[in-house]
C-alpha cells in the first residue's frame, strides 16, 4: 500500500521537498552565464527583467501565501516576513539598486516576462497554502543564492548601491528557513491530497527565472 502525505510526519514530508527544491536553485544557478562575457545590454536585461518581476510582485506572492494557508503559526511566520518587506520598503531598495545600474525595465523587458509571470500569477489566485509555501521556498533560497551574481553584473554596469543585494544575501537565508517551518506547520495541519503536483508553482517559477536570464528570443 503507498503512503499519502497524510500518514508520514511532516518534518519527513519537508526534508525530500526542500532537497529536491534546492537542487532545483542549484541547477538554474548553473544556467547563469558567465557575467564577464555579457555585453552591457545583456547584463542590463537581467537586472531589469528581475526587477520588472520582483518589485510589484514579490509581496503580492507573499500575501497570497498568508491568505492562503490555514495554521496561526503559519501566519505569524509569513507576517514577519511581510513586515520586513514593508516595513523596510524593499521595492524601493530595488528600484534604488535598478536606477543605480542604469537597468530600469523597458517594455520590450515587461513584455519578456509577461507570459510566464502572468501563469504564475494565476497559480497564485488559487490560493493552495502548501504549494505556495513550496513555490515561496523555492524562491526566497534562489534569490538568496542569486544575489552575489546580481551585484557582480551591477559593479560592471558601473554601479556602487549595493544595499539590495546585501540585505537579500543575508535576511533571505532566516526568511527561507522560516518557511520551510511554515510548511512543516502547515502539512501536519491540512495535508495535501496524495495525488496534488506540490511542485506546480516550482515549475512555473523556474520557466520565469530562465525568462529572466535568458531574456527574449532572437529573431
Amino acid at each position: 500500500m503507498t503512503s499519502t502525505f497524510s500518514d508520514l510526519p511532516s518534518q519527513l514530508q519537508v526534508a525530500p521537498i526542500q532537497e529536491r527544491l534546492e537542487s532545483g536553485i542549484e541547477d538554474l544557478l548553473r544556467s547563469l552565464p558567465d557575467a564577464e562575457n555579457l555585453s552591457a545590454e545583456q547584463r542590463r536585461g537581467i537586472i531589469a527583467r528581475y526587477s520588472a518581476v520582483l518589485e510589484g510582485n514579490f509581496i503580492y506572492w507573499m500575501t497570497a501565501a498568508l491568505l492562503s494557508v490555514k495554521s496561526e503559526e503559519a501566519r505569524e511566520i509569513i507576517i514577519e516576513n511581510l513586515t520586513e518587506e514593508v516595513r523596510d520598503s524593499h521595492p524601493e531598495m530595488l528600484r534604488r539598486f535598478t536606477i543605480a545600474a542604469h537597468a530600469h525595465p523597458t517594455q520590450t523587458d515587461a513584455m519578456t516576462v509577461y507570459r510566464d509571470l502572468t501563469r504564475v500569477r494565476l497559480f497564485m489566485g488559487r490560493m493552495s497554502g502548501v504549494q505556495i509555501l513550496i513555490t515561496m521556498g523555492f524562491f526566497e533560497g534562489w534569490i538568496q543564492k542569486f544575489m552575489a551574481y546580481l551585484a557582480d553584473l551591477a559593479e560592471r554596469q558601473g554601479s556602487s548601491e549595493m544595499e539590495y543585494t546585501d540585505v537579500h544575501g543575508v535576511c533571505d537565508i532566516t526568511h527561507t528557513a522560516e518557511l520551510f517551518r511554515a510548511l512543516s506547520i502547515e502539512m501536519a495541519l491540512d495535508p495535501p491530497d496524495a495525488d496534488t503536483n506540490l511542485f506546480e508553482g516550482v515549475d512555473l517559477l523556474r520557466s520565469l527565472l530562465q525568462k529572466v536570464i535568458e531574456g527574449p528570443a532572437e529573431a
